[in-house]
């Protein structure tokens, strides 16, 4: 084996003016959304622990240092290839651009530059540091804040632009403001990588294999099952180990890591009292535990779980485990659109919410009847549904570290109710929100929820749950997974007015003015990525007699969808919605429209279901 040089390095020093290449067989990008938000969640909480807003920038440098793993490298006379660790360093350059872009707000002296280590610039010619050829127009298009169109675009580009938006979702609000230049500081001084270099592929791949082999190490859910089975009784043991092995392999099936996510929501849904604060000092409570060793806290709460004798341990095993590691599997199955009746786990789900499931599992009890744990189930998902839709439509965050304090107080608050006494207490909660539907809308101040760069997927939910729910209450069959683009025709957010200013001179004075309008949601509909290609240029006139053909809130705009159509009318009537035909779209127009949707929205996400669904 040649030479190898290993180094520690900062965030700065491994990327600032570097350039590394990816052989084309390693170039796929497959991290996912719980992976991007880990990091997101990890890195903040670190250096959340010893912010303190009365700190100056230079106290950054005594702060703690965080290790974000190895990177291996071969070098080779045409440049610094990677071998392992390209999933990371990508991901670090998302979370990169997305601090670029949020410190344009900041004033010139507070920004931290990164750009250098983003890309680089030599005879005029920018190459980012991550040189896959495929990615730049993406990466270009990110660090600009400019729409990119994924439709067409490879699998590891697609990914790519929708981990960016799953970054800046999961981007803490605590560290957007007064805390971004200090939370940027922190990353690229004490943020460490290990860069191990080999000169030859060979021995940098040698070097892969050896740090991958662990052997057979055990994992906290080993652990934990050991501690368990040694305090039932010896003829017990058997049979309860090939249970336990039954409902691990189960979650096995379904992915790396579930049984540590089950085991994580369970223990926390049923006993955690307390939660870390998130300030200078503050030591860690059962909750924060049960997330990072549960496996030892179980053994340290033993009495607190009521753990005492070997009668208590087997019920542990065969009652509370079988009990909720079964509903947790069904709610993985619902979280996938896989369970009739439980479609808000669904749509919670695909919010990218993953708290949702220790308040799920949190009023549940092991003497409760089917049907009313399916009642607990809905009325809680409901709530986490309304909940998140508010926030969204306010611009606020639903990422883990926002929501993490406030879905910890809920959870405590519902744990163990009855189905009635959890419609109650959701509702009340709803209702003490802040922010609804009644906030951010087109009466207010003309301007209202808008598609931009980082909301394009909530927006896209949101277009597919009016529709749905318009054709499902006029008497037409659910197409809702279609217009989220799971059948074989890809959907997209389509704007009414084509991108032609010049059409619109009578209105507006300035092209930014029409920009800005052209956003706005009820400029917005959602529609096959054919009919966009054929007709999203076309003037609205033009495309009016075209609509005819789509789904009903694109219909709704021609005359011809208010005749021999009962289903529309009554549900029209019904709801006291204010359809009307559109024969000239101006910016009245787009005003109009965006009341409709808000007034749809409200019936779609009613406080009341809960009640509902609580009595039947």
């Amino acid at each position: 084996m040649r030479e190898i040089v290993g180094r520690a390095k900062t965030v700065r020093e491994m990327l600032n003016g570097a350039k590394y290449s990816i052989d084309y067989y390693q170039r796929e990008y497959k991290w996912g959304e719980k992976q991007v938000t880990d990091l997101v969640n990890d890195l903040a909480a670190k250096f959340l622990e010893e912010f303190d807003p009365s700190h100056d920038r230079q106290k950054i440098s005594d702060y703690p240092h965080y290790f974000l793993g190895s990177v291996i490298i071969s070098k080779k006379s045409d440049g610094s290839f990677i071998v392992d660790g390209q999933q990371r360093l990508t991901s670090l350059t998302l979370l990169l651009i997305l601090l670029h872009n949020l410190q344009k707000r900041l004033g010139e002296d507070d920004r931290v530059a990164v750009s250098d280590l983003i890309f680089s610039v030599k005879y005029g010619q920018k190459s980012f540091n991550l040189d896959v050829a495929e990615r730049t127009p993406c990466l270009e298009a990110l660090f600009k804040e400019e729409n990119f169109d994924i439709s067409e675009a490879p699998e590891a580009v697609r990914n790519l632009y929708e981990r960016y938006q799953d970054i800046a979702s999961a981007f803490p609000a605590e560290l957007s403001d007064d805390a971004l230049p200090f939370f940027a500081d922190w990353l690229l001084e004490n943020v460490h990588l290990v860069e191990i270099t080999a000169y030859s592929d060979d021995d940098a791949y040698t070097i892969f294999e050896t740090m991958n082999d662990r052997g057979l190490s055990l994992r906290p859910t080993d652990m934990l099952k050991g501690y368990l089975l040694a305090n039932i009784e010896v003829s017990d043991r058997a049979s309860t180990n090939e249970r336990w092995k039954e409902r691990i392999r189960a979650f096995e099936d379904r992915g790396k890591d579930v049984d540590s996510e089950f085991f994580k929501a369970w223990l926390r849904s049923q006993y955690a009292q307390k939660i870390r604060e998130r300030k200078k000092g503050a030591k860690q409570e059962d909750f924060d535990r049960i997330g990072t060793e549960y496996h030892r806290w179980v053994r340290d709460a033993r009495n607190q779980i009521e753990l005492n004798r070997p009668a208590d341990f087997k019920r542990f095993l065969e009652q509370d485990f079988e009990f909720y590691s079964k509903h947790y599997l069904q709610l993985l199955e619902a979280a996938r659109g896989q369970v009739e009746g439980l479609e808000h786990v669904y749509y919670n789900s695909l919010s990218g919410f993953t708290q949702q499931f220790q308040l799920l599992l949190a009023p549940l009890r092991v003497t409760d009847s089917p049907d009313e744990i399916d009642r607990k189930i809905r009325v809680t998902a409901m709530y986490v549904d309304i909940l998140l839709t508010w926030r969204q439509w306010n611009f606020r965050r639903i990422s883990y570290s926002t929501m993490q304090y406030a879905m910890f107080l809920v959870m405590r608050d519902i744990r163990g109710l009855d189905t009635h006494s959890l419609a109650e207490v959701l509702v009340e909660k709803l209702r003490a929100e802040e922010e609804n539907f009644d906030d951010n809308h087109y009466g207010w101040d003309g301007v209202g929820l808008y598609l931009h760069q980082q909301n394009r997927k909530f927006i896209h939910q949101f277009l597919a749950r009016i529709t749905d729910y318009m054709e499902t209450q006029s008497g037409m069959t659910s197409r809702f997974d279609e217009f989220m683009g799971y059948r074989n025709v890809k959907y997209e957010v389509e704007h009414i007015w084509a991108d032609k200013y010049e059409r619109h001179t009578d209105e507006f004075d300035h092209e930014s003015d029409f920009r800005d309008t052209r956003n706005r949601l009820g400029g917005l509909l959602l529609l096959p990525k054919p009919f966009n290609a054929s007709y999203g240029a076309l003037p609205y006139a033009e495309k009016l007699p075209h609509y005819a053909s789509q789904n009903l809130l694109a219909r709704s705009l021609h005359s011809g969808c208010y005749d021999h159509n009962p289903g529309f009318v009554n549900f029209k009537a019904r709801e006291k919605l204010s359809f009307e035909p559109v024969e000239t779209f101006t910016r009245k127009s787009i005003d109009e429209r965006g009341e409709l949707y808000r007034k749809i929205a409200k019936h779609v996400w009613r406080p009341e279901a809960l009640f509902e669904v609580a009595q039947q």
